[in-house]
């Protein structure tokens, strides 16, 4: 098992761009400790013949299939609008391109 040092926590503090305090960085120590030992712990299991997943569960895509219809005819997309020009929707300039 690979030890955690007080260096190693400052290194990684120094890379996330953090500023621990020294009770900190001692907790640290031990937090990351125990994470490194879990992890070689689950790294004694015997996966062989197990495919990898990304998720524990069966997942589906829950979108419904695309079905072309008939779209609304522009009279009834304006029908709503503030203001139009009968055939565009008219909205406030945002954009100052120099052009007028």
């Amino acid at each position: 098992m690979a030890k955690i040092t007080k260096a190693d926590v400052e290194y990684v503090a120094g890379l996330a761009q953090l500023t621990l305090d020294e009770a900190t960085k001692e907790k640290l120590v031990g937090e990351m400790g125990d994470i490194l030992a879990y992890m070689d712990k689950l790294n004694e299991l015997n996966t062989d013949g197990i495919e990898p997943t990304m998720h524990v569960l069966e997942m589906s895509n829950v979108f419904r299939e695309d079905e072309v219809q008939p779209s609304l005819d522009r009279e009834a997309a304006l029908a709503n609008a503030p203001k139009t020009d009968g055939e565009y929707f008219l909205v406030p300039k945002i954009l100052d391109t120099g052009d007028e």
